[in-house]
């Protein structure tokens, strides 16, 4: 089993694999977990590395501090790919991995992509995790919780990876123009506004931004002296025009989430559509615009239409199973359904009342009757006298107080004439009706 193959330096790898930082002070990004102080940065300091998961998107920089670990260790390294390897290749390292633990040496084993070994092939791991024989570190785009065996992930520590800033990423393209393993030897005439490009561009993407910064240098102009000049003509063919009006951080993407909530709410599904398409083609993550659709299913319908939610929620799943340009058509469908729905914002105003009430009554007791008491003393404390079980009744409802005394009589939930909200609006009447008059002054 070669170790640590996936790190080996070489001048005719591309410059985001020649220029992986050493240490965690050439590190970039991920200060909430190595930062000075932080829990992660002590334990590879120390060199008391634990079981532990990296979860994250590509390129923020999960394998790059495996390879640190791996430099700093005194502990056997070695790397392991879920994309290549199998059960057999898994008992090979596990049986090296136990030589090593009877000779009194410890064997870090980094699982790349580990989401992507079947159950069997996780379960495989998980006696030589707990008797100590390795310690595991594994690395996954997606969510462990569903895609980790629940024994494994229970003995390891997850570390949740962001998305690198622009800031972040233009640090590392200016260091890729300077340092010697990348092209500090040449002479490069970059504007920081094509830097700042180049890092928007890559959204998040360490190894995105250095590939655009590679592509876009090898295809700059040489002039006699061999310096190279990267012009904005070379820039928009390397990377879509569109990242020059498109700022996924910055103020048109705030107005073009807002053009595309307020068309909604206003019922007009072809701008809806068209600023839909404005935010997929300029880049933008089709996942945020799927939560900001569920949001809008509840703030803006409602009740009015409960199927919008559960449409919405729908295509949030979708967009995370295929992703884009796939996705397009479901985000599409969800997009112009709340256009086209009545609307309400009852449930918007429901809990902004309610907020405001539990805020200025923060301290309100519970009522005795709606209490728990699983204990003797809380019943001797009357916790649960006079409860009134719904079920018991042929209404299936009491006219039991539930709100605090200084709130009774509070309404927060006015439901419109809006679509099937109309319908609950009858039967909240009836409700408030029949407790009117089954109700003890």
């Amino acid at each position: 089993m070669n170790q640590i193959t996936l790190f080996e330096n070489n001048k005719n790898q591309p410059l985001a694999s020649r220029l992986r930082p050493r240490d965690l002070d050439e590190f970039v990004g991920q200060k909430h977990l190595i930062g000075e102080g932080k829990v992660l940065r002590k334990l590879i300091e120390n060199d008391n590395i634990s079981s532990i998961i990296f979860w994250g998107n590509p390129g923020i920089g999960k394998t790059t501090l495996a390879q640190i670990i791996a430099n700093k260790t005194n502990s056997n390294f070695i790397n392991f790919s879920a994309v290549t390897s199998g059960i057999k290749e898994i008992k090979e390292v596990m049986s090296q991995a136990e030589n090593n633990r009877k000779l009194g040496q410890k064997t870090i084993l980094f699982v790349d992509e580990i989401h992507r070994f079947n159950k069997a092939q996780q379960d495989a791991f998980l006696p030589f995790v707990e008797k100590g024989s390795i310690i595991l570190i594994g690395a996954t785009t997606e969510n462990p919780s569903f895609e980790i065996n629940s024994a494994l992930l229970s003995r390891c520590k997850v570390f949740v990876f962001k998305p690198l800033e622009t800031e972040d990423l233009v640090t590392l393209l200016k260091r890729a123009i300077t340092d010697e393993r990348g092209f500090g030897n040449e002479t490069i005439s970059i504007s920081d506004e094509a830097l700042n490009i180049i890092a928007e561009f890559a959204n998040g993407d360490a190894r995105s931004a250095l590939s655009t910064l590679e592509m876009v240098i090898l295809n700059g102009e040489v002039d006699n002296n061999g310096n190279i000049e990267v012009t904005e003509e070379t820039l928009e063919q390397c990377i879509s025009k569109k990242t020059l009006f498109y700022d996924k951080n910055g103020e048109e993407h705030y107005n073009i989430i807002s053009a595309l909530h307020k068309s909604m709410r206003n019922s007009d599904p072809d701008a809806s559509v068209y600023w839909l398409a404005r935010m997929l083609e300029a880049g933008e993550d089709p996942l945020y615009i799927a939560r900001r659709v569920t949001r809008f299913a509840s703030e803006d319908i409602g009740l009015a239409d409960p199927h919008a939610l559960e449409l919405a929620v729908s295509a949030y799943h979708a967009c995370h199973f295929i992703g884009m340009p796939e996705c397009s058509v479901h985000l599409t469908q969800a997009v112009i359904y709340m256009a086209m729905a009545p609307k309400s914002n009852a449930m918007d105003v429901a809990y902004n009342l309610a907020k405001h009430d539990a805020k200025e009554h923060i301290a309100e007791p519970v009522p005795l009757q709606i209490r728990n008491a699983p204990t003797k003393l809380m019943k001797e404390l009357d916790y649960g006298k006079g409860y009134q079980f719904a079920h018991d009744y042929e209404e299936k409802m009491t006219a039991m107080q539930c709100l605090p005394d200084s709130l009774v009589n509070r309404e927060y939930f006015k439901p419109t004439e809006q679509g099937l909200e109309a319908k609950y609006k009858a039967k909240l009447q009836q409700i408030k009706d029949w407790k009117k008059s089954h109700s003890i002054d």
